[in-house]
């Protein structure tokens, strides 16, 4: 990603609705997991904090391809991280009971394939992989650019490409649908053009409370959405 969207990043992801959100979401994708778990990606350290906070009997460990970014999340999060690829992680094979990725594969500077083998290297045979990944080539924005997203995805192409890769049990589904509209009008009529801000900023108490209130509503109904501007996955490995 551009330098500054890593400093946003770090002063953002305790607060904003985003970051909450997706870290429930990957907090409950983790439900049931005990041992070592990487976080493939930690960006400035947020969720690493989160599973610390809400689950201190996981080890956690993590890489990032940035020296800055990895620098800030050790001293975040008080966990290990290294500064590695997702597709180069300096760990044993077998070392990891499951690992986490959010909006890590969808970079430029990541081939998908080869970074799901890898993680599944580091896997023990079973693990589980969450990931998280931006939907719809068509939404692309402004934004996208900024954090050097080179694709985004669908339910359906995710499974395929899991599947394709080895892992099994693979459950994929869109969230953040009830927003959708609202991220549509943002990105493609009132962000639209290639100057315009990062989607990561402050938002006013209401509006972080309402998008946050929305996110928690649709996490609760009994079935997915089945549209929404991001995906989440949960796959085995081998």
């Amino acid at each position: 990603m551009e330098a500054t969207e890593y400093g946003l990043m770090d002063a953002a992801e305790d607060g904003m609705w985003w970051y909450r959100a997706l870290h429930r979401r990957l907090l409950g994708a983790l439900e049931g997991v005990r041992g070592e778990v990487l976080d493939a990606g930690c960006g400035t350290g947020g969720l690493l904090r989160r599973i610390a906070t809400a689950r201190p009997e996981i080890a956690t460990f993590a890489v990032d391809v940035s020296p800055t970014a990895a620098a800030r999340a050790a001293i975040k999060s008080g966990a290990p991280v290294a500064c590695a690829s997702v597709e180069a992680l300096p760990f044993p094979e077998k070392s990891f009971n499951a690992v986490v990725s959010a909006d890590v594969l969808c970079h430029q500077a990541v081939d998908p394939p080869r970074a799901l083998a890898e993680i599944a290297r580091v896997l023990r045979p079973g693990g589980r992989l969450v990931l998280n990944l931006p939907a719809y080539e068509w939404l692309k924005s402004a934004h996208d650019a900024r954090v050097h997203t080179a694709r985004r995805s669908t339910a359906s192409g995710l499974r395929k490409l899991m599947a394709g890769c080895g892992y099994t049990r693979v459950a994929a589904s869109h969230w953040n649908g009830l927003l959708l509209p609202l991220m549509i009008a943002e990105r493609k009529l009132l962000a639209r053009g290639p100057t315009a801000g990062s989607d990561v900023r402050p938002f006013h108490p209401w509006a972080d409370a309402l998008f946050f209130a929305a996110t928690e509503v649709e996490r609760r109904l009994p079935i997915p959405m089945p549209v929404g501007g991001s995906v989440m996955v949960v796959a085995h490995a081998p």
